[in-house]
């Protein structure tokens, strides 16, 4: 009996043993092709890391500049940008930097770890490389355990550095290897996610974006929940629900606990496992959703390529308008909590949101830049999108009927460019609903519907810069993401980091003004908008002259 059971077993060891066939080998034609993404996402997180620590480390001389910068953080308005500080009450700078700086580099971990996932597999699908790739020895599940594997050494050496950089600063070598575990392990949540995505849809922008608004979510289900723990009312589990709160909870430098990580990987397990048992129910190519069929005659008002450009983006704004509607309610619905919390604050606190007349006014206009700066993540991708359509020849189909590259070009950076002021306006009507209904003002929908809309020129800049990239050196594109990641720096720690002047106008969020607490400034609108359209132009230009696909 024990012979049959062992020769059935073997089987099954051999089954299981060449569903994994040729891992390896994949892992390193990953890590070939991402020798310029790898070094980028690692080491770029890092930096961003650095560059936190150096500029606190110029700025606090003594505990009593800590102390001063404190008053924001332990705010509930901190809480819901940076996370409930654990510690804050006998601050240390490594403290400061873990509990409100760290959220903003998990963050960057989570995307690196999502896009990783995504770009390996359902992306390879797409483009038509893993059937190539699968024609040879190479399991069912190769490709997908490949790419979770390079997300893990991703999330691993980010952990490794980011620690070891802390520690090379003198601050406690167990506090500083469990924040860069905290970092990694935000990393191979999403890496999870994205497995589960890739096989739902069988384009990889789709999966990108369900992977991207899981993040999402997240952020504001941890915001949520540390505002409320920090005014000590309200729903403060909701921190729990997220991936990013598992890993805050760890509380580097103050409890030193690392068994919220365990919550992280099972998350991380589990979802791994869905993500292969999915993959085992569809069609190579396929997704488990299936796309909707269409007419077998396309529709006249399809005939122009504005509309094919809207046909092909209408998908990606209608999900982003849902997940900005119910962001925009959430953080809208907290207004009034968070003013209550501030009856008490110190006067430095007041002073950097508005003052204590003008503090419902600052708080609004803080959160239209956030969701300024959101939108601006969708125009980017928006952006980004034409390279796919590039590299995977649909564009050149396009192209060779009676459709110019200006044409093509610009009808998909005008569809994104409507799609920003719409996208605002959804965010600030979401808003103002959620602060009207929580403090009893209907006056403020309009006030948060006009602070939202004001971004919009500083939003198409963003875009035509992305634009502008694109058609000159598609490779570069991901640089654009920098002008974002400064302008958040900017928007929100400009206080606290004391950057200069100068410095901050480089930013095109700063211009506008943060209505209500500022007015709009109407030249900066005009300058703004009348510079986006001639990046637009010299965009469409330099695209003319290029060869089709180069650099994709």
């Amino acid at each position: 009996m024990t012979t049959a059971t062992a020769s059935r077993s073997v089987p099954a060891l051999a089954r299981r043993a060449s569903a994994v066939t040729g891992t390896g080998t994949l892992l390193r034609f990953m890590l070939r092709r991402d020798r310029i993404r790898f070094p980028a996402w690692t080491l770029g997180l890092t930096l961003l890391m650095t560059y936190f620590a150096t500029a606190l480390d110029t700025i606090v001389q003594s505990p009593a500049d800590l102390a001063g910068m404190t008053a924001f953080t332990g705010s509930p308005a901190g809480a819901l940008f940076g996370g409930r500080g654990f510690g804050f009450d006998e601050l240390t700078l490594e403290r400061f930097l873990a509990g409100q700086y760290g959220l903003y580099v998990a963050v960057g971990a989570a995307l690196m770890g999502l896009l990783t996932v995504v770009r390996h597999t359902r992306a390879e699908e797409r483009s038509g490389r893993a059937e190539l790739v699968r024609a040879n020895v190479v399991g069912r599940y190769a490709q997908l355990t490949a790419a979770l594997a390079l997300a893990a050494t991703m999330a691993l050496l980010v952990a490794l550095l980011i620690g070891g950089l802390l520690i090379s600063r003198g601050y406690d070598p167990g506090g500083s290897l469990l924040f860069g575990a905290s970092v990694g392990a935000v990393a191979l949540a999403f890496a999870g996610v994205a497995a589960v995505t890739a096989q739902l849809s069988e384009y990889p922008r789709a999966a990108s974006g369900m992977a991207g608004a899981a993040l999402g979510a997240a952020f504001v289900l941890r915001g949520l929940g540390d505002m409320a723990a920090v005014q000590g009312s309200g729903p403060s589990w909701l921190s729990w629900l997220s991936p990013i709160g598992w890993s805050q909870q760890t509380a580097p430098y103050v409890h030193d606990r690392w068994w919220p990580l365990a919550v992280s990987l099972a998350f991380t397990a589990a979802a791994t496992a869905i993500g292969f048992a999915l993959s085992a129910r569809r069609d190579f190519g396929a997704g488990l959703v299936p796309p909707r069929p269409g007419s077998p005659r396309a529709a006249a008002w399809l005939a122009s390529p504005f509309a094919l450009a809207f046909r092909l983006h209408r998908a990606s704004l209608i999900g982003w308008s849902a997940s900005l509607l119910v962001a925009g309610l959430a953080y809208g619905s907290f207004t009034q909590p968070m003013l209550d919390g501030f009856e008490n604050a110190p006067e430095d606190l007041v002073a950097i949101i508005g003052g204590a007349d003008n503090l419902l006014a600052g708080f609004l206009g803080m959160l239209g830049l956030t969701m300024a700066l959101t939108v601006g993540v969708y125009a980017v991708l928006a952006v980004q999108s034409l390279r796919a359509e590039e590299a995977e020849g649909r564009a050149e189909s396009v192209l060779a009927t009676a459709v110019s590259r200006r044409a093509w070009l610009g009808s998909h950076v005008a569809v994104a460019a409507l799609g920003v002021p719409w996208l605002l306006l959804v965010a600030g009507l979401g808003m103002g609903i959620g602060a009207a209904v929580s403090t009893g003002d209907a006056g403020l929908l309009g006030d948060l519907v006009l602070g939202h809309l004001a971004h919009t020129p500083a939003v198409w800049l963003v875009l035509a810069a992305a634009a502008l990239l694109y058609a000159a050196a598609p490779r570069a594109l991901p640089v654009v993401w920098v002008v974002l990641g400064y302008g958040l720096i900017a928007g929100y720690f400009a206080p606290i980091l004391e950057i200069p002047e100068g410095a901050l106008r480089l930013s095109p969020f700063e211009h506008v003004g943060e209505y209500p607490l500022e007015e709009v400034s109407v030249v900066a609108v005009v300058v703004l908008a009348v510079l986006a359209g001639g990046l637009v132009q010299a965009a469409v230009t330099v695209f003319r002259r290029r060869d089709l696909a180069g650099g994709a």
